[in-house]
């Protein structure tokens, strides 16, 4: 007999694990939404991306980089979306500033875009005007020629900057509301899952032909996983996730590791389902012919595991967390191009955005962190590695093999998205009531956005 295609549900699951249901998991919130047709336009029509660029991205808050980028006085980072640049400095040991990346003598980008480093003061390479590092005009060459210039006024106009868990979050509209606030549950969830102490240890950039939503929604849903994802429907819930919205801004999925797909005919067994998600599990012997304790399940070893691994290599004390926490996929979208992974042993972060100024192009960033080392050595972020659409992300060296197979399976769909769209003569999609409520969602925010 088939089971129930959305049994058992994650909350069914994670009660069934040997700890308590943490508070931020038991939580449930999915509003009913319509379920009109969503027009291709929104990924392929170039009027539709410039008013996203207009009326968009100028008024969110976005993730410009992390404290570590910029740890002294006059460490600065250029953070580009579309046709923007922002130019994010320390300009005190204690302060970050941010500013529109144009000269006020004939606007010439004050630093590249797509670099960082350390500049005493900011000047333009054009024709030298000066700007101390809280934005003030210092010095003109040829100060006579400008009898008329008011220095005062002439001040780098400032973008907003805000730091949450150590990224440098940034936001063009002097009117818009506090990071905090826009941020919604995200504060509160991430209470026991900070990133303060961890540092980015991988970060990969993938080039890809589509539009930044498509790359985004194809991380947003588990719907395609039979499919894309054959063998993880073996050890991984993809039909069964929960898919909560908490307001505008903030949505997650909960995905259970160490269980069977839905969508197969019988599930595995629990030491199967140790052994496919644990390979080199010490519990298997070479001949896979040991067994699991008395009384343990799959996700109940893998939890132990994780919680042994992280106080022997990084004196971290995970006994306090629940077994969900530890080794499920916890993922928080944060509108409108942030994902983030929660829980307490994986911490990471994917940025969706526009590639350039190109309706059909788009760029994922992919960084990873560990915890700071135990003597408290803060390593340097690590460098970004650039590939290109055709490349596989295991040319990335940082990346283990598994991740790069699944990210390669899903990257590999989003060219023949974006040129179905294109091809396509009904010319809208039709989304499920619950798996892709999330891809609703970021399209309903988006239009309250377009239409204000």
């Amino acid at each position: 007999m088939k089971p129930v295609r959305n049994k058992p549900s994650y909350r069914e699951i994670i009660q069934g694990d040997a700890t308590p249901v943490a508070d931020v998991l038991a939580l449930t919130a999915n509003p009913q939404q319509s379920t009109e047709d969503i027009p291709f336009e929104h990924y392929i029509s170039d009027e539709f991306f410039e008013r996203e660029m207009r009326k968009m991205w100028p008024k969110v808050w976005q993730i410009a980089c992390r404290e570590e980028h910029i740890p002294e006085v006059g460490d600065y980072f250029v953070y580009d979306i579309g046709r923007y640049s922002i130019l994010v400095v320390r300009s005190a040991e204690d302060q970050i500033k941010a500013y529109h990346n144009s000269c006020l003598h004939r606007g010439t980008k004050l630093k590249p875009s797509g670099t960082a480093g350390f500049s005493e003061k900011l000047q333009c390479p054009f024709h030298g005007w000066t700007y101390q590092l809280d934005g003030t005009l210092e010095e003109v060459p040829c100060a006579w020629e400008f009898p008329h210039l008011d220095y005062e006024a002439n001040r780098l106009p400032e973008v907003l900057a805000e730091s949450w868990n150590g990224f440098v979050f940034i936001n063009m509209d002097q009117d818009a509301q506090p990071l905090l606030q826009y941020l919604e549950v995200l504060p509160e969830h991430f209470a026991s899952w900070r990133f303060d102490d961890w540092y980015v240890a991988s970060h990969v950039r993938k080039e890809l032909h589509c539009n930044w939503k498509v790359a985004m929604e194809g991380f947003m849903e588990a719907y395609h996983t039979p499919v894309v994802h054959p063998e993880m429907c073996q050890v991984v819930g993809d039909w069964n996730m929960q898919h909560d919205i908490f307001g505008d801004h903030v949505s997650r999925d909960l995905c259970p590791m160490g269980v069977s797909s839905p969508s197969l005919d019988e599930p595995l067994s629990e030491f199967e389902l140790l052994r496919r998600a644990r390979p080199g599990n010490p519990l298997t012997s070479e001949t896979g012919s040991a067994e699991l304790p008395d009384g343990k399940t799959a996700r109940m070893v893998m939890a132990e595991e994780t919680r042994r691994s992280f106080r022997d290599q990084f004196g971290m004390d995970l006994s306090d967390l629940s077994d969900a926490e530890v080794i499920d996929s916890l993922k928080y979208n944060v509108f409108p191009n942030l994902m983030f992974s929660g829980g307490a042993a994986i911490h990471g972060l994917s940025i969706f955005r526009p590639l350039g100024y190109d309706t059909n192009k788009c760029t994922i960033d992919r960084l990873t962190f560990l915890p700071v080392p135990k003597d408290g050595r803060r390593p340097p972020p690590a460098e970004v590695i650039t590939i290109a659409e055709g490349e596989s992300y295991a040319t990335a060296d940082t990346l283990n093999e598994f991740t790069a197979h699944v990210l390669d399976q899903d990257t590999s769909i989003m060219r023949l998205q974006q040129e179905g769209m294109h091809a396509s003569a009904k010319g809208a999609e039709t989304l499920s009531t619950y798996q892709e409520s999330r891809v609703r969602w970021l399209h309903e925010t988006l239009e309250k956005y377009l239409s204000r």
